[in-house]
């Protein structure tokens, strides 16, 4: 939409057509009162930055300025697209959503016990003593074991590596041991109004006319799911991912699995297979049973060694800087993509948006999956996703470079 008007501007408010919002620039402003100012007292009326009254007419362009901008904001405030903060908040409520507020770490157990054991307030214990919350009541089933997703006790980001979690911090009749096959799935900060706005454009794949975009939309609008990838084999054969015949695949990374489960149930066509290794029992309409499979992303964490070449105005900040953009960049990648080398430039030089990019030279970049040897690009299985940590990113400088 437009936020300019031509010059000299023939009204200085904004307005509203079929194009959208126009708003003329303060100085159009400006320049209107100052052309109708002359049209009354005369051309030879000295409105100069130094004169009372060319002073006065500056207080009035910006306080008509400052009301054509706050227009400018109330039009944007209707469309998902340019709404922010709350304002953003409150249009997605059209698609029934709400922005994700902060979350805690999850992570799936598999809970084994003696058949119908039932755990009420259930607490896991990981390696680091830290707490995890089982659902409020959980009952084995009769194959012996359930997996379910447990809650972090504290808020923030709570880590725990595979096969960490095996204590049982709450001792119960019949419940015998307990552990998670993958890795936890970190908590996050309040949603942005970037990722707002990108769930927003997802959900509206709900009604859509394909089943899979359905599904994902679904499955999106999970509270706690932070990226997932969906595949489908609709061949007769096993794909190269492994996929069966006729079957979708969904690989999610954090949200509750029985959530999960169930969306993907509801959403399905009646037949459709599921391929994974998080398996979830959800019960149809008819009372009976259905096994849910989905994949839990292999978190796989990626050593990044750079070497850079200081120039005039680096500082060891810098190199703090440096190491920080590129761990963000790994952790934001999608599921099931390769790690191009290439791609890592980009956030190395802090974007060329940051002053301390222009104080250094990457004379080299190597990464591999953790430990040697290093090579130019990782890549990844269709179920695994790149995992960046500051202990995996090792920075060296130049000792005196040659001049």
């Amino acid at each position: 939409m437009s936020l300019t008007l031509t010059t000299p501007p023939t009204s200085p408010m904004a307005f509203v057509d079929q194009l959208g919002i126009h708003a003329p620039t303060y100085q159009d402003v400006l320049t209107y009162l100052t052309t109708a100012y002359q049209n009354i007292y005369g051309a030879d009326v000295y409105l100069g930055a130094d004169s009372q009254d060319g002073q006065f007419l500056a207080i009035l362009a910006l306080a008509i300025y400052d009301a054509n901008s706050m227009a400018v904001s109330v039009y944007q405030a209707f469309s998902p697209n340019t709404a922010q903060g709350n304002g953003l908040s409150s249009v997605v409520k059209i698609n029934n959503m709400r922005r994700l507020v902060a979350t805690n770490s999850t992570v799936d157990l598999v809970v084994v016990g003696q058949a119908g054991t039932t755990i009420i307030n259930g607490v896991a214990r990981g390696a680091d003593n830290a707490n995890w919350l089982l659902p409020p009541q959980v009952i084995v089933p009769p194959s012996g074991q359930v997996t379910v997703t447990a809650v972090a006790q504290n808020s923030g980001s709570v880590s725990a590596a595979p096969d960490s979690i095996t204590g049982i911090a709450t001792p119960t009749r019949g419940w015998q041991t307990v552990t998670n096959p993958q890795a936890a799935a970190q908590g996050d900060p309040v949603e942005t109004d970037a990722l707002l706005r990108i769930r927003q454009r997802v959900s509206t794949a709900l009604p859509s006319q394909s089943i899979l975009d359905g599904i994902a939309g679904a499955v999106a609008q999970i509270t706690g799911v932070v990226r997932y990838l969906v595949y489908e084999n609709d061949t007769a054969t096993t794909d190269r991912n492994g996929v069966p015949a006729h079957s979708i695949s969904f690989v999610v990374d954090g949200g509750d699995a029985s959530s999960i489960a169930q969306a993907i149930m509801l959403k399905k066509t009646p037949g459709a297979g599921t391929y994974g290794t998080t398996t979830i029992a959800v019960e149809d309409s008819q009372g009976l049973l259905h096994d849910i499979n989905f994949f839990r992303p292999i978190l796989v964490p990626i050593t990044v060694d750079i070497t850079v070449d200081p120039l005039p105005g680096y500082t060891t900040a810098t190199g703090a800087l440096i190491a920080q953009a590129v761990v963000d960049f790994l952790n934001q990648l999608p599921i099931g993509g390769s790690v191009y080398l290439t791609q890592l430039f980009a956030p190395a030089y802090l974007n060329n948006t940051n002053p301390a990019s222009k104080t250094y030279n990457i004379a080299s970049m190597l990464i591999s999956r953790v430990g040697p040897p290093l090579a130019n690009d990782v890549a990844l299985a269709f179920n695994e996703a790149a995992a960046g940590s500051l202990d995996n990113t090792s920075l060296t400088v130049i000792i005196n470079p040659p001049v």
